[in-house]
């Protein structure tokens, strides 16, 4: 009972501060820095989302047993990277990103009516990888992404940070796609500028209310980096419900790297383990930076798991649904 104190009321979610956000539950109402209790939901009554234990257990990474060539070509990976690192080769193949041309066409995202749906006008998705929204397949900033190791296929949609006009294609896009995990791996606004508008509800009690959707806020938990959001779906023409849940990083600044590695790889197995269905989908501001990251750590750490470094370097597909 020392780190939860539990709470049975109808608050708002608290706003996201500049300084780290305390392992707590919280109202808007209180200051983070003293605040330490629980908010339930008819979700999951009285009770956390997870506890503290069952992230550390989930954040242990533990490789199989390895026989010694696996061994061995693991070895020679690491004394590989070791090289390029201290001769400046790593560097030098990121720099030299800059001059690979694109290696797809981007004419949709550049079409008049879907200009104003891009956060940044230079970012837009490969016609041929993008999310087909509805029967019109009509235009969102996102992309399919499938990234194959081993064998092992990891599904996601990359996307931008929606805007206070693609809130309800976000969520069309989430649902048409049947995706239960969303990770966002930015503030909404960030050295004053913003980021990602608001699509989920700020109360417990006042849902956000989109032409077609109803999204409820039904349950939070805030850690020190990040915050874990149950939100419930519900389609307003058929009555059908979805849950989802929204995991947001808080303490990654643009440009630079996460407050703490720790904290880190707890985010992106909680989002592995808490996916069931459906694509991940990931989003920062313009969903290439800190979004890469995050599918790229995700299936390294499932690599580890299944000693798949030990074996071929994985490649990335388009996503194809059907």
């Amino acid at each position: 009972m020392d780190k939860y104190i539990y709470l049975f009321s109808h608050e708002r979610e608290p706003d996201v501060g500049k300084d780290s956000l305390k392992e707590t539950w919280s109202s808007e109402e209180e200051e983070y820095a003293g605040s330490s209790r629980m908010v339930s939901s008819s979700w999951h009554p009285g009770m956390p989302v997870i506890s503290e234990i069952e992230l550390l257990q989930i954040a242990q990474i533990q490789p199989l047993i390895l026989n010694f060539g696996e061994k061995s070509a693991i070895k020679n990976c690491f004394e590989m990277l070791q090289r390029k690192v201290q001769t400046g080769e790593i560097l030098q193949e990121f720099m030299d990103l800059e001059y690979e041309g694109p290696s797809d066409e981007f004419s949709c995202g550049n079409e008049p009516s879907n200009r104003d749906k891009n956060r940044y006008r230079d970012i837009l998705p490969y016609d041929s990888t993008r999310v087909p929204l509805g029967k019109n397949k009509d235009y969102i900033n996102a992309s399919y992404i499938k990234i194959v190791n081993s064998g092992e296929e990891y599904f996601y949609i990359a996307t931008q940070g929606p805007l206070p006009g693609t809130i309800s294609d976000f969520w069309q896009m989430v649902l048409e796609n049947q995706a239960n995990v969303i990770a966002m791996m930015s503030r909404e606004v960030e050295d004053g500028i913003v980021k990602c508008h608001r699509y989920w509800p700020r109360s417990l009690k006042k849902p956000l209310d989109l032409k077609y959707f109803r999204i409820f806020l039904e349950n939070y938990q805030i850690f020190q980096d990040f915050i874990i959001r149950i939100l419930k779906v519900v389609e307003k023409t058929t009555g059908t419900v979805h849950f989802v849940k929204q995991l947001q990083f808080t303490n990654w600044p643009d440009h630079g790297t996460p407050a703490s590695t720790d904290n880190f790889i707890k985010f992106v197995r909680l989002a592995r383990k808490s996916h069931q269905r459906g694509p991940i989908v990931v989003h920062c501001s313009a969903g290439i930076g800190r979004t890469g990251v995050m599918l790229c750590m995700d299936v390294v750490f499932c690599a580890i798991e299944k000693n798949f470094l030990a074996y071929a370097g994985s490649t990335v597909a388009p996503y194809d649904k059907h």
